[in-house]
């Protein structure tokens, strides 16, 4: 994958994770379609002075998800040719490494449990998590954790942190690029 490719996905991811963020917290999760501006513009060009012709995609925001199990609702999801890529944003919650041991011992078919005891947990921290593929395979991922960071001065309150890395959701990924398949 070419650097600047991957440098594209990333901007998007950052694109979408701050679209979202505007909206603050307790959103369920959103699904994007990553479209070509120019092609945007032709079909809708009353969007011209929203978008930025410079930038080759643009993040288009799709329906609600279904509720329930989001992987079964990827597993429904077929983009038109038109659709360079997409990008899902979601609310999680993040646990120190440590703390997994700490968590009870659940089958797999109970994972609403085992969220249960993730969002219970002391150590916790709230996330939105923002990933997003292209076609071509490039992929990235956004993580805005929720109050994590320094603030600034004492008794200011704490500020999020950002980390970017695509290797936070390789699941997530996957399961996005097989929504591209034809």
């Amino acid at each position: 994958m070419a650097p600047s490719e991957q440098q594209g996905v990333a901007g998007l991811a950052r694109e979408v994770e701050e679209f979202v963020a505007s909206g603050g917290w307790d959103q369920p999760p959103q699904l994007f379609a990553l479209v070509p501006t120019a092609a945007l513009l032709d079909e809708q060009p009353e969007l011209a002075g929203q978008l930025d012709p410079s930038a080759p995609l643009t993040p288009v925001a799709q329906e609600s998800l279904p509720d329930g199990d989001l992987g079964e609702a990827l597993a429904q999801i077929a983009w038109p040719d038109l659709v360079l890529g997409c990008a899902l944003a979601q609310e999680i919650i993040v646990l120190p490494p440590d703390a997994e041991a700490e968590l009870p011992v659940v089958p797999e078919t109970d994972a609403e449990r085992l969220r249960q005891a993730a969002a219970d947990h002391p150590r916790r921290t709230e996330a939105r998590l923002v990933a997003a593929v292209l076609r071509d395979g490039a992929g990235a991922c956004v993580m805005r954790l929720r109050g994590a960071g320094k603030p600034e001065e004492p008794g200011d309150v704490p500020v999020d942190e950002i980390i970017e890395n695509p290797e936070l959701a390789p699941n997530l990924l996957e399961a996005l690029k097989a929504t591209l398949l034809p």
